[in-house]
């Protein structure tokens, strides 16, 4: 099994897990791999996230914190982070978007146990991470302009740009004080079924090794203007009512909302872009329409003029409703 990396059998060796079967699971955008083990009927997952590319210590520290807190994050086995091995429980293969595939009746279930998990995680303290703060939300939006926007063939204003967006987002970082923990990727496929939505199924948390302190509403958008899968504005709508009517969120909850998901999703045209020019997977490409899609709605909202006014002049409106134009 040459495909293997170095040291697997080693780190397995001194888990204890020497003699179970390995089958690798199919990567996604990162450098990670995973691979699933059984050993004589007791499955496990062993990530690999090597060091330069990875580094697998923020995933355990998260990790560590979901758990201490009440939250269903993988149960670790083994770990030797320096080297970029974790050993971690195997949450099976009811992965949220999946699992709707062959069950779309039970969508609002799904979702409305993925709100309920949110709302449980806000109550919680925020978690000893990093702030989600104003150079790490442009520094995001930044990847609009510095890969899509050349792949598209425009020529934009970057610095009034950048302004736009302080314009827009300023208002709001207050309120995100003292903060909850933001997972920043929590969305139908980083989302397990730990069993049948319909019947109170836990939500297996996965993919949060980036989680910082910040606005509430980040994963909400995250969840609801998904880029990999529809969610339609009806369904978007009602998990947001749940949510509200759930929590003490403020009178402009709704508007960071909006900001949050012009924000996330000018980062995510950014970053598909990205892996389409640099990585060479153009699948990516097939998911933008979706989300300029999303952003559109947001941009729609008055909290985002300074950003509606900015696209407006820079990237026209036919580009964006037709899925961004035709990026090379």
């Amino acid at each position: 099994m040459s495909e293997l990396p170095d040291g697997l059998r080693d780190f397995l060796e001194s888990a204890g897990w020497e003699n179970a079967a390995i089958d690798p699971i199919p990567g996604d955008a990162s450098f990670r791999r995973y691979f699933r083990l059984n050993r004589d009927g007791e499955p496990a997952m062993l990530m690999h996230a090597p060091p330069p590319h990875e580094d697998p210590q923020p995933f355990l520290t998260v990790g560590n914190w979901l758990t201490e807190f009440g939250l269903r994050a993988p149960r670790i086995y083994a770990a030797e982070p320096r080297e970029g091995w974790v050993l971690l429980e195997d949450f099976g293969n009811d992965r949220m978007r999946d699992w709707l595939d062959d069950n779309p009746d039970a969508e609002h279930a799904a979702y409305a146990g993925a709100i309920d998990a949110l709302v449980e995680l806000h109550a919680k303290p925020p978690g000893p991470f990093a702030p989600y703060d104003m150079a790490t939300y442009q520094r995001e939006t930044d990847l609009l302009t510095e890969w899509y926007a050349p792949a598209a063939g425009l020529e934009v204003d970057a610095a009034a740009y950048r302004a736009a967006w302080d314009e827009a987002l300023s208002p709001m970082m207050e309120r995100q004080q003292p903060g909850v923990t933001v997972l920043r990727d929590y969305h139908a496929e980083n989302i397990m079924l730990l069993g049948d939505p319909r019947q109170g199924a836990e939500q297996g948390l996965i993919d949060f090794q980036d989680a910082l302190v910040g606005h509430p509403a980040y994963d909400l958008v995250s969840l609801l203007q998904d880029a990999r899968r529809d969610v339609s504005e009806e369904l978007e709508r009602a998990m947001l009512d749940r949510y509200l009517g759930a929590v003490d969120a403020g009178a402009d909850f709704e508007a960071d909302y909006a900001r949050l998901g012009a924000q996330r999703n000018a980062k995510i045209v950014g970053i598909f872009t990205r892996l389409f020019k640099r990585d060479g997977k153009p699948r990516y490409l097939d998911m933008i329409p979706r989300v300029w899609n999303a952003m559109e709605r947001d941009l729609a909202h008055p909290a985002l003029a300074p950003v509606a006014r900015w696209f407006d002049a820079n990237i026209p409106t036919e580009l964006r409703t037709s899925g961004g134009g035709t990026i090379s």
